[in-house]
């Protein structure tokens, strides 16, 4: 069994994560493989919403998880 519940190990994860995901994308966007404004509005507009979606989804999987385990009893 779980010492937590599954919203505060989630946000620790993320806040272990996080870190690590911005300086990938700081490596990424200081390479100069982003050339021009396009490219860089590009790239931020999937990484940003990238990043929410995946936190958000943890919350969503749990939701599911809970109404599936509820309707199994």
């Amino acid at each position: 069994m779980l010492s937590y519940s599954f919203k505060t190990l989630w946000n620790r994860t993320f806040l272990a994560v996080g870190p690590v995901w911005f300086l990938l994308v700081y490596a990424i966007w200081s390479s100069g493989q982003l050339e021009n404004l396009q490219d860089r509005l590009t790239f931020l507009g999937i990484v940003i919403p990238g990043f929410i979606l995946t936190y958000v989804s943890g919350f969503l999987i749990e939701k599911w998880h809970k109404k599936k385990k509820k309707q199994g009893m």
